[in-house]
């Protein structure tokens, strides 16, 4: 008998293949992507690391083919060692890195092992505050994070850049052990290299070495394509990411640093040099046990697809749609946070735009097919759960293969449905203009079937 869940997630199949997703930290896979993580390797145990000292002298064949020991606690580990050898290797090219850890089960687990390797509880971390577009990770109150270290924010100016002389201000009068530079809901594209020279002079002031951290979580794919600076080329010592969003692989964790790599077994000292081998030790054991050896696959196979020339088009052109994104729904009446977007995401502001909040929006948008979140804007006074905008993003419709055409239509659908919202008034009487929700989700269904998801 076929299990409920498998009809359920026919459902999701068809959901997504008949919508648009335009929240910008989701996307599609590929079918190789989609096929490593439904592999054999989900029965696999392999808590510890394979031996990667020197694979970024290597080549490929020699490292899917040599047989190592390994810093392993079980055993039969020839081939899951092999292959997070190559995701390693992959990733430390992609991001111009000494070490990667693959293992983190998501962007927070990422983030925390970081904290935890560098840090003591009670230490100062200095990032974007959540209201000015940071991310929960970078020390919102009701994280764990928060009830461990002190976490300072910086906010951004009026035209939606990072506030540089507010962080400098508090990284000169508070003792920070660690700046982060990292966001959800940010569209200019960080000055590294400023903040690499704060950091000098926060380290003469306070005595001691800061680590440098860039959580690209959103930006990574940007990256990978090299159409976005890479922090790790501007002095930063770390850069965490999530492994979906724009870098187009399987959810989970990354972690990419500078210094020494050796091996996780021997605690080292604590400097900077040595981040690589004190953040394997906290990512395992410190913070989690066992690794997704089949996710770590599809990594492999997400990051040597990022490593193809056609993925410096695809990031281009997300680039390239966000932007004419932005400038439609701004003809169209349409207030953007900082005016507009330097890279995958738009801020749209509901509120001062046509006077309703940003779940209304999100409701009626969802009735049409078209996917995106709720999202507070900086100094929002609506809340979490009633926020005054939208956050919305071009990855996933451009994997699809949108072009500024269908970015245009796209546009002018989200225009229709805000004048449906302002008519309503209230979420709850958004059902009497179901018929002209449902004309414009007939329109959006035919459009996206043009553009099957790749691992459908």
């Amino acid at each position: 008998m076929k299990d409920l869940v498998l009809d359920l997630i026919e459902n999701e199949k068809k959901r997504q293949s008949e919508g648009l997703e335009l929240i910008p930290s989701e996307n599609y896979v590929s079918r190789p992507v989609l096929e490593a993580m439904g592999s054999v390797l989900t029965n696999k145990y392999s808590e510890g690391y394979p031996y990667f000292d020197g694979i970024n002298e290597w080549d490929e064949a020699k490292i899917a083919n040599e047989i190592l020991p390994n810093y392993r606690y079980y055993g039969g580990q020839e081939n899951v060692d092999r292959i997070e050898r190559l995701a390693i290797d992959r990733a430390c090219r992609l991001f111009h890195a000494d070490h990667a850890n693959v293992q983190p089960h998501s962007g927070a687990q990422a983030n925390n092992a970081v904290y935890f390797a560098w840090l003591e509880p009670g230490d100062t971390v200095l990032g974007m505050s959540l209201p000015a577009g940071g991310h929960l990770t970078h020390g919102a109150k009701v994280t764990l994070s928060a009830h461990i270290y002190n976490f300072v924010g910086y906010g951004v100016t009026e035209d939606g850049d990072i506030d540089y002389e507010d962080m400098e201000q508090k990284a000169l009068s508070e003792d920070v052990k660690l700046i982060l530079i990292g966001y959800s809901a940010f569209m200019k594209i960080p000055d590294f290299k400023r903040v690499a020279e704060l950091r000098k002079k926060a380290e003469e002031k306070w005595g001691h070495e800061i680590l440098l951290m860039a959580d690209m979580a959103h930006v990574a794919g940007l990256i990978a394509g090299g159409i976005h600076p890479n922090p790790l080329d501007f002095g930063f010592d770390v850069m965490t990411t999530t492994t979906h969003k724009t870098l187009r692989g399987p959810r989970g964790g990354l972690i990419m640093s500078k210094g020494n790599v050796a091996s996780p077994l021997k605690k080292p000292e604590k400097s900077l040099a040595n981040i690589p081998i004190l953040i394997d030790r906290a990512v395992f054991p410190g913070t989690q046990g066992g690794p997704l050896e089949h996710v770590i696959a599809a990594k492999a196979v997400a990051f040597g697809e990022a490593l193809k020339p056609e993925f410096k088009t695809y990031a281009e052109n997300i680039v390239k749609n966000a932007k004419t994104l932005a400038e439609e729904l701004a003809k169209y009446g349409f207030v953007l946070q900082g005016g507009g977007t330097e890279n995958h995401l738009v801020l749209v502001n509901c509120k001062a735009s046509f006077g309703f909040d940003g779940k209304i929006y999100e409701k009626a948008l969802d009735m049409t097919g078209l996917t995106l979140n709720a999202n507070a804007l900086p100094t929002d006074k609506g809340g979490a759960f009633r926020p005054s905008g939208v956050r919305l993003g071009t990855p996933a419709i451009t994997t699809r293969g949108f072009s500024t055409t269908e970015i245009k239509k796209l546009a002018a659908w989200m225009k229709d449905v805000a004048d449906i919202c302002k008519k309503a008034g209230s979420e709850e009487k958004l059902n009497d203009y179901a018929e002209e929700l449902t004309k414009i989700r007939q329109g959006v269904r035919e459009l996206s079937l043009k553009f099957p998801i790749p691992s459908i």
